[in-house]
């Protein structure tokens, strides 16, 4: 029975090793050898001689011990690398607010020129289309050509649902939804404004591609052959998409309203506690360039859609309180609270995720240069699309149900019924104007500043930027008014220099993304509109 024990206890599991080597010194490579007596070299020997002749002549006692805890020195300097890159991580995190502000601020300007484009410039291009198919008849008459041109046409559409969707959302009575609301338990208006939110999303990613196949069939070439439903169907699904979504903004703001005017303030807390609730679903997953990029878009265009409801539910309070100064003081800090934890939940999501996914801060200055050149293209004198468009396709940020909204929540609470009110209202109109035009400027000169130093730094750099010097080189020798213009999405995780070279194609048919347009004329103000 002895005999059986000490052979199975010699049993042991070898595994093969996965690297051979006849190096007897190497490294231990097998289950095995954890059992075995290593050998040690000479060295080795003599440390360890004298080690067992300085234990028999005294054992170490627990006063030495002691001493060697308080008075044992640390060596950092043998590991000054990685301490020097834990401390520029530290740095790292520290900017990231900045950079990310930077970002979010300059994103936030486009929202809003997009935004104010509804009420400033629309209405005119809306009156011109108009006006040039009344004059068709007459012009035709004298032999003038007045066909109207891809913008008109998407002009009087969008003129056309912004004008439906407003007379329907009028008959939406707001003060039998807010005590609607009221009524409720704060734990069913918790879950019924997360509803809302991830409704809003949704409407928002699939509205553009309705509004978008709109404008294609309204300006699709008649010589091909048909493949669509027709404009009317279109035209249809459009205002029924922004009639409902409208409608969810709606709600989203009578729901931010009870919770701002509520006495206890518990819902409000819930709602700005969902914020940090947020992080638990983004800091723990893997990032790259681009997909951080989406995420960033995304927190623009939440950030100016709840500035948006907060301006709603100010007016909405103010007019039931017959506009006492008072009453602002009141909203104003519990708003502030609202944005300030929205921005705070922004910094500290990016931080960790840029420490995470070991992402540099400049990787925010790609993503401002990257809406630069959007700003630049829906610029040029045949752009693809107008700003807002652009705006709705890269922060999936549309206009159209929000301008509705407002124009819904400035109809009930003003009224022009007298001449002073009129010269206000118009006072007021061309105040709005100046704003829009000043934010364009300012984006556009921005967007122009962030092209050139770009271009500077591929000019300087000893790996040019060839795809961009291609751009420019071939517009300026053979692009004409009546190229086309195609939709890319820019590759962000190249760093400014670093793109492969991209061979020199046919002059016939070569085609510049839309993303990307001519540095050298968008510098100079050869393609750009003021």
């Amino acid at each position: 029975m002895a005999e059986h024990e000490n052979s199975s206890s010699d049993k042991k599991i070898k595994f093969r090793s996965i690297s051979t080597t006849a190096d007897p010194n190497y490294a231990l490579n097998r289950i095995e050898d954890m059992y075995l007596p290593r050998p040690r070299s000479k060295s080795e020997h003599k440390f360890k001689a004298k080690e067992e002749s300085d234990d028999d002549d005294s054992s170490p006692s627990l006063w030495e011990f002691l001493g060697t805890e308080l008075k044992r020195s640390y060596a950092l300097e043998n590991d000054e690398e990685q301490y020097s890159a834990r401390r520029e991580k530290v740095y790292s995190f520290v900017k990231i607010p900045g950079e990310v502000e930077s970002f979010m601020l300059y994103g936030f300007m486009q929202c809003a020129d997009s935004f104010f484009f509804v009420y400033t410039f629309l209405p005119i291009r809306f009156v011109l289309a108009t006006w040039a198919i009344l004059s068709k008849p007459f012009q035709t008459c004298f032999g003038v050509n007045s066909s109207l041109n891809a913008a008109q046409i998407c002009d009087l559409l969008k003129g056309c649902i912004l004008v439906v969707c407003s007379f329907l959302i009028s008959y939406v009575d707001t003060s039998i939804m807010y005590h609607l609301i009221k009524s409720q338990s704060v734990i069913k208006l918790y879950i019924f404004y997360n509803m809302l939110e991830v409704g809003d999303r949704l409407f928002s990613a699939f509205g553009q591609d309705v509004i978008d196949a709109l404008y294609w069939t309204s300006t699709e070439p008649r010589d091909r052959k048909r493949e669509h439903l027709g404009v009317i169907p279109h035209f249809l699904f459009a205002v029924i998409y922004v009639s409902l979504h409208a409608f969810l903004v709606l709600c989203q703001a009578t729901t931010l309203n009870v919770a701002i005017n509520a006495s206890n303030k518990a819902l409000l807390t819930i709602m700005i506690s969902n914020n940090f609730v947020e992080l638990k679903g983004s800091v723990f997953k893997k990032f790259d360039k681009n997909n951080l990029f989406q995420v960033a878009c995304s927190d623009i265009r939440e950030r100016f859609h709840f500035f948006i409801l907060l301006l709603i539910v100010v007016i909405q309070t103010m007019k039931e309180y017959a506009w006492k100064e008072e009453i602002l003081w009141v909203l104003l800090p519990d708003c502030l609270m609202v944005i300030g934890c929205e921005a705070l939940v922004d910094w500290i999501k990016h931080a960790f995720i840029t420490k995470f996914n070991e992402l540099p801060t400049e990787v925010y200055r790609d993503y401002t240069l990257s809406l630069a050149y959007d700003m630049a293209q829906t610029r040029q004198k045949n752009a693809f699309s107008d700003h807002s468009d652009l705006v709705a396709r890269r922060m999936g940020f549309i206009p159209l149900p929000l301008g509705v909204v407002m124009i819904r929540v400035f109809s009930m609470s003003f009224r022009i019924n007298t001449l002073e009110s009129f010269i206000i209202a118009l006072v007021a109109y061309f105040t709005l104007h100046s704003l829009c035009v000043l934010n364009n400027l300012r984006i556009l000169s921005k967007a122009c500043d962030l092209i050139d130093r770009h271009q500077q730094v591929s000019i300087n750099d000893v790996c040019l930027n060839e795809e961009m010097l291609r751009v420019g080189v071939k517009t300026l020798e053979s692009i004409g008014e009546d190229d086309l213009l195609f939709r890319s999405q820019p590759n962000i995780q190249m760093e400014p220099g670093n793109e492969p070279a991209v061979p020199i194609l046919e002059t016939e048919g070569l085609q510049r993304a839309e993303s990307e347009p001519s540095l050298l004329t968008a510098v100079n103000g050869n393609s750009l509109e003021m």
